[in-house]
């Protein structure tokens, strides 16, 4: 662990190299961008095999989630980074009558990074993108929990940005902690609702801003009008990637009790097709991050009535993707995000009653619903508050750099992807601008007869 004093040391470092000016520049920032680009691509196989020795990812599964939607982001933000850039020109107000108004986009200084270790290469290094778009220095934490990726991601970091620049710290929570009671312009997290609570007051001692990628329960409906064939296909990918180990996974399923029966024997038949009878065997499945998660689920799996799957190897880590029935609101598989390859199913009679168990828990960071009902489609929209939702599909929403992906009430705060990555690491500086004349005397005092002036002015806005 780096000692306190050597962490205020390199923040300090970062601050002065930000204040000269380098990062401010267009030709810098593509520059980085560049080179994190030509980094990435050098560093594949190595990203790939510290995801496969960390929890057993496949190499597929590696280069679509943690590499290939880097580069895409990086390729969309070079694209569009010169015009970001610029000032955007407001129409003024008469009031300052006559004025040029403009947003300028100003680097907010010294980023705080910490990522998490479900997709541990890809959630540190994405708002990194945003940072240098922005015109930022960055300290990164990756997780302690995929010691392979963070060895790989610092060393990758390392040889390729000078550490007054950007840099890795490793470590563990107190490492975190520690960084934490410094005097970043920036802390970007993503992790856990209850550590993003303690970062968010962390960052509230000294008035930081926080962008808080957390998680929560995403409910998944179906209603008896959708294609239960393609739904159960979608549903299935977007839960037992990762085995299940994604803050946007299907948390759990509300099915329309009309096509719950049917519907089961879709999703046991579509996890077959996938992961063959005994998924145990399978190249195409992740295994569980450590013991402690292994156990917690496990201790969860006990409590359920499995419908299919349910078989474990704690020597492995491997819980096999698992579908669960016969759950209540009241069950401990629904106290908490499950964060693993257990999916309870529950049955619903309409779309009233499902909407309001939706709404009677905390606001999700992702809503899935799969309808063919344009109806019913606006309904559950217009009824339901979420960081972001899919209709007849899962996930996927999060690969498009247009959207901004974040998480509302308990499931985070501000957003990134694209343009809002630049936004996130940005301060939205107002700038008026006027020419010594013409100078109207109206607003300046003695201010005898000039109400009915003003009180018409103001009229005209």
């Amino acid at each position: 662990m780096t000692n306190q004093v050597d962490l205020t040391t390199l923040v300090m470092r970062q601050k002065t190299f930000f204040r000269q000016g380098y990062t401010r520049t267009y030709a810098f920032r593509k520059e980085m961008l560049l080179r994190l680009q030509q980094a990435i691509q050098t560093e594949e196989k190595n990203i790939i095999s510290a995801l496969a020795e960390d929890f057993g990812k496949p190499a597929f599964e590696t280069y679509a989630t943690e590499i290939a939607i880097l580069l895409a982001e990086i390729k969309f933000t070079l694209k569009h980074l010169h015009k970001w850039m610029k000032p955007k020109r407001v129409r003024p107000s008469l009031l300052n009558f006559p004025s040029k108004d403009a947003v300028y986009s100003e680097p907010l200084g010294v980023s705080l990074i910490i990522g998490a270790w479900n997709y541990p290469f890809q959630l540190t290094l994405a708002p990194v993108i945003g940072a240098i778009a922005a015109g930022c220095c960055s300290i990164l934490k990756p997780s302690e929990l995929t010691p392979a990726t963070s060895a790989v991601t610092a060393a990758l970091l390392q040889s390729h940005f000078p550490a007054e620049y950007i840099t890795v710290v490793e470590g563990g929570a107190e490492t975190s902690q520690a960084l934490l009671q410094l005097p970043f312009d920036k802390i970007f997290f993503t992790g856990s609702v209850p550590v993003g609570k303690l970062v968010a007051q962390a960052a509230a001692q000294q008035l930081i801003p926080v962008t808080l990628e957390l998680g929560g329960k995403s409910p998944c409906l179906i209603d008896e009008t959708a294609d239960l064939q393609v739904a159960a296909r979608r549903i299935v990918w977007g839960k037992f990637i990762n085995a299940g180990q994604t803050c946007v996974a299907p948390d759990y399923l509300l099915v329309q009790e009309t096509v719950m029966p049917s519907f089961l024997e879709q999703l046991k038949k579509t996890i077959a097709q996938f992961y063959g009878q005994d998924p145990a065997q399978s190249p195409d499945y992740a295994r569980i991050i450590n013991d402690r998660h292994f156990t917690r689920l496990t201790e969860i799996l006990k409590t359920c009535v499995v419908f299919t799957g349910g078989e474990t190897d704690a020597a492995k880590r491997y819980i096999a993707p698992t579908v669960v029935t016969e759950v209540t609101w009241q069950h401990p598989i629904m106290q908490e995000e499950i964060f693993g390859p257990i999916l309870p199913v529950m049955p619903f009679q309409n779309l009233t009653e499902a909407i309001a168990q939706v709404n009677a828990q905390p606001k999700p960071l992702a809503l899935y619903f799969f309808s063919n009902s344009t109806q019913a489609q606006e309904q559950v929209l217009a009824q339901t508050s979420s960081g972001g939702a899919c209709i007849n599909e899962t996930v996927s929403h999060l690969a498009n750099p247009r959207l901004p992906f974040g998480g509302v009430g308990t499931s985070g705060q501000g957003s990134y992807h694209g343009k809002y990555s630049f936004d996130a690491f940005s301060h939205q500086k107002s700038v008026l601008h006027k020419t010594f004349w013409p100078d109207v005397p109206l607003r300046y005092p003695p201010y005898l007869n000039k109400m009915n002036w003003m009180k018409k002015v103001f009229r005209w806005l």
